[in-house]
């Protein structure tokens, strides 16, 4: 809990209690709804074709509820169950997948895909990779973990728990039994908290918890085929304490089926005043570990019976790491983590934004990593879990590290180095460091919030799909940031190559699922299809994913898909028959909101009226700081007639968000007209094709301008996406469609970030617009890999 580590210790309270905590994770909420699946079938269509080719396949089978599953894992081999989701996974053949296709209740079935351990990516992620490189391992510290015991002889955590001890309650009357070895209330000494020995190793995945904290905490993978790289202090001691009790009545294990385990207060007392023994006998113990909690706490909870021991722990220099629990609270923690002197952490996903199970708001101290994390567990193996929990054990890991590079520092020292140097994430309900352990070691600031990503009005996906034969193709595109729904003349080019044109049927697939033929089976010939189509897709919401459905129908003929881009109209547009004053000016404002920063360097105004003498009208935008911009001068050589005219205006001086208007003068008296419509188009180009940059060497994307006159305006926009080990090896340079080299980013070897989203600005007024622009992205150095992720091109 945030608090002032100057405050008084608080007085020793009595330790009689029974209330119980569950392992903060086993709190994350899992909700299955049925589904939308493809052709009105559960199983992903990809499977059955597999299945005959192979035989059987690995499928993960999700029901409605846990009833549905007994029904489920008839239709094959069982090789995986779940302790809480509505999930098995099977071994099954084709017959077995037409099983679950027709079985009510099952909700979908998928190929049960093998990924790589997170653990891998949440630790780069808070910097320990660089703390690790830097020799920074929490050497010489020890980490405390209350918690379901540690399975002590796991290759992950060799040689590294170097005290055990268990209080685990035994009661009748709660239907209560003790977790140590011997059956005991109370043990200590080796074994006496190891989850693969005694009652815990007969309850599975329920004692499976306190190792995957210690392995989050300090496992090392260093020469183990298949584990993740390494946990925050790899180097740290880990002393394993087992608080947690068997419980066999439904009445305590609610939702959970019996039996489950729980932690008595009074258990995790007893535990930490061990923890302060140790440390009052020698033991450089730096952080005591409770990924538990229960209940619901907006405001300080010191009168619970733990905040002596907490209290008493931080003087002797022990910090109390607790989870802040996994109710999805946004004002409120669990206890203890509303105990004023722990230090309470709650969960984020990979791309920092707050984990949806997680409880955040005032209390909260740090946040860390804690969706899908793999980490050690009982029986030698590894498994992903998500919580609080998970966050906790990396704020401890973090702890220890600094310990070692700073010794003589108090807690509330290393606490400063991790909150100064922390990324800040804003929510609702307030702000939070995420920790960065990279940082907190050299003492610098946090980088800043990435750029945002430019509204695109084109969006290009230039990756090669080779066509099935026969089959269907579907690309993707994701457009996030065009407000509403889409345009009525929405512009959809199509670049395809093949040796029969006429085999393929091509359909854009809206967001909402809406499908709008492109190109219909004709009697072309081979050869190529480079073509804008325009479809009425306003009905459809803009943001989403849209997909390029390609049908080849007939076998024989091979073919490519090479390019497709979606262009939307504009956003900002007002239609009508409004009266020209003869002579005098008519006014006419739009409202532009949804944007960053300035205007566009090539904005488009369209303008639609009809008039007697078309040379007396002249046309001004009026910009949201009052600057005004000409757009068509009046000229006496005009006749009469309609004008449908697209002008493109260097607006990049003013603020793109706010009231435009655009003002039409008819300069002399005589002949009528009426503004018929006009329109604001902001215009960006985004290439969203994924490629990866060699190591060393470079990669161009091309992204290609059409219907502009003139050059490319004096603050020309480049958003870069990129993930890269090292940042600073990145050179990053932007070619013009003549091949002039503009530099957008030099290499630095002072940048050691790890990923790119930032937007430059280019002087490119001697370039045209229209023309393939190419972004080059050059690895100067071997050693670090990286992906182009997207870029942006915005005018």
């Amino acid at each position: 809990m945030k608090n002032p580590l100057w405050a008084t210790l608080s007085a020793v309270v009595a330790l009689s209690v029974v209330s119980t905590a569950l392992p903060v994770n086993t709190e994350t909420p899992f909700e299955i709804s049925p589904a939308s699946a493809v052709n009105g079938s559960p199983v992903d269509p990809p499977l059955l074709r597999k299945a005959q080719e192979r035989g059987t396949v690995r499928v993960n089978v999700v029901t409605e509820d846990r009833s549905g599953l007994p029904g489920a894992a008839t239709a094959g081999r069982k090789v995986q169950s779940f302790d809480r989701l509505p999930m098995v996974t099977l071994q099954v053949d084709k017959a077995g997948l037409d099983r679950l296709a027709a079985q009510p209740g099952v909700v979908s079935v998928t190929e049960d895909v093998p990924v790589p351990p997170t653990l891998n990516d949440s630790v780069p992620l808070i910097g320990g990779d660089k703390a690790y490189a830097a020799g920074k391992t929490g050497a010489g510290a020890a980490i405390a973990v209350l918690d379901t015991g540690v399975a002590t002889r796991h290759p992950f955590l060799a040689n590294r728990v170097k005290t055990e001890a268990c209080f685990s309650v035994n009661d009748e009357a709660y239907g209560a039994s003790s977790l140590c070895p011997s059956g005991a209330a109370e043990q200590e000494g080796p074994g006496s908290a190891d989850a693969d020995a005694g009652p815990c190793a007969t309850l599975g995945d329920a004692c499976s918890h306190g190792t995957h904290i210690a392995g989050i905490a300090a496992g090392n993978g260093a020469g183990i085929s298949g584990a993740p790289a390494h946990g925050v202090a790899p180097g740290a001691d880990i002393i394993a304490i087992q608080v947690f009790s068997r419980f066999d009545s439904e009445d305590y294990c609610g939702a959970e089926a019996a039996p489950c385990v729980l932690s008595f207060t009074s258990s995790q007392i007893r535990g930490l005043e061990k923890v302060s023994a140790l440390k009052a006998a020698g033991t450089n113990v730096v952080a005591a570990n409770l990924s538990l909690g229960a209940g619901r706490w907006t405001t300080a909870c010191d009168t619970d019976p733990r905040q002596a021991i907490i209290d008493g722990l931080l003087a002797q220099g022990v910090a109390t790491v607790v989870a802040a629990g996994n109710n999805g609270y946004t004002d409120a923690v669990n206890a203890p983590g509303c105990v004023t002197s722990a230090i309470t952490v709650g969960a984020t996903t990979d791309d920092d934004q707050l984990s949806t199970f997680t409880n955040s708001g005032p209390l909260l101290d740090y946040l860390a990593p804690g969706t899908g994390i793999v980490s050690s567990v009982p029986g030698g193996g590894y498994g992903s879990k998500n919580g609080t929990s998970m966050a906790a054990p990396h704020v401890s890991g973090a702890l220890a590290v600094l310990r070692q590079a700073f010794p003589t520092e108090t807690i509330a020292a290393l606490q400063s180095r991790l909150s100064t140097t922390g990324k800040t994430i804003t929510y609702t309900g307030g702000s939070t460091p995420r920790i960065d352990v990279g940082r907190a070691l050299s003492g610098t600031a946090p980088e800043p919030d990435p750029d945002p990503e430019p509204r695109p009005t084109t969006i290009v996906n230039e990756k090669d799909y080779a066509i099935p034969n026969p089959g269907t193709l579907q690309a993707p595109i994701t457009v996030d940031g065009v407000p509403g729904n889409a345009s009525r003349a929405l512009k959809v080019y199509v670049g395809i190559t093949h040796q029969w044109r006429g085999e393929l049927r091509i359909d854009l697939v809206a967001p909402d699922g809406q499908t709008h033929p492109l190109k219909p089976l004709s009697a072309e010939g081979s050869g190529t299809i480079s073509t804008t189509y325009t479809v009425d897709a306003s009905t459809s919401p803009a943001d989403g994913t849209w997909k390029l459905v390609v049908l080849d129908a007939d076998a024989g003929a091979n073919g490519t898909l090479t390019s497709w881009s979606l262009t939307f109209g504009s956003s900002y547009e007002k239609t009508g028959s409004f009266l020209i004053p003869d002579p005098g000016t008519l006014t006419s404002q739009l409202t532009v909101d949804g944007f960053t920063g300035k205007a566009a360097g090539a904005l488009r105004v369209y303008v639609g009226a009809t008039h007697e003498w078309r040379g007396d009208l002249r046309f001004d935008l009026v910009a949201p700081d009052g600057r005004t911009y000409l757009v068509k001068a009046a000229n006496s050589a005009e006749s009469g007639g309609t004008i449908g005219t697209t002008y493109t205006v260097d607006a990049g001086a003013s603020p793109a968000n706010g009231t435009w208007k655009l003002l039409v003068q008819d300069t002399s008296a005589g002949s009528r007209g009426f503004l018929t419509a006009w329109s604001l188009t902001f215009p960006a180009f985004e290439n969203q094709t994924g490629l990866a940059i060699p190591n060393p060497g470079y990669v161009d994307s091309p992204i290609t301008v059409s219907g502009f006159t003139g050059n490319a305006p004096r603050e020309l926009k480049v958003h870069v996406a990129a993930t890269h080990q090292l940042r600073g090896e990145l050179k990053i340079q932007l070619l013009d469609p003549n091949g002039k080299v503009y530099l957008v980013k030099a290499a630095s070897a002072t940048d050691t970030a790890a990923s790119a989203r930032k937007t430059y600005t280019v002087d490119a007024r001697t370039s045209p617009v229209s023309g393939t622009w190419k972004l080059r992205v050059e690895d100067v150095s071997g050693g670090a890999a990286g992906t182009l992720n997207n870029w942006t091109l915005a005018f």
